[in-house]
């Protein structure tokens, strides 16, 4: 009964190799092709905005307003709490070049790909 498994399991492999290897230039294409066209598109996507939005400016604005404002009427010194934006903004820059590394490799690795199906073949 295992010899049995075991050689459908081989027959199964032996196809999916045949197969692989007869369609091996379009697949390395089509896989390179489309890891390239997906690195760009990740990466792209996460590039920073030049800019600062509206939203954005109005809001930096409004915080400016309210320090000057509290600044000139608070005259006890408040305790400073305990800030974790420092751990968050490095949390966010290590995040976006973890990102960045990956969509790096994931070019490279398309570029390679289709480079290695362009290779001439020896029969």
């Amino acid at each position: 009964m295992d010899f049995d498994i075991i050689c459908i399991i081989k027959s199964k492999k032996g196809k999916i190799l045949k197969f692989f290897l007869k369609h091996q230039q379009s697949i390395l294409r089509g896989g390179g092709g489309v890891m390239l066209l997906i690195g760009f598109i990740i990466h792209f996507w996460v590039v920073p905005q030049k800019g600062l939005s509206k939203s954005d400016l109005a809001a930096a604005r409004i915080a400016r307003m309210e320090a000057s404002v509290n600044g000139k009427n608070s005259h006890t010194p408040k305790k400073a709490k305990h800030d974790a934006s420092s751990y968050t903004k490095a949390l966010k820059d290590t995040q976006k070049k973890q990102m960045e590394y990956l969509t790096i490799l994931v070019m490279i690795i398309g570029v390679a790909s289709l480079a290695y199906s362009f290779k001439p073949r020896s029969s």
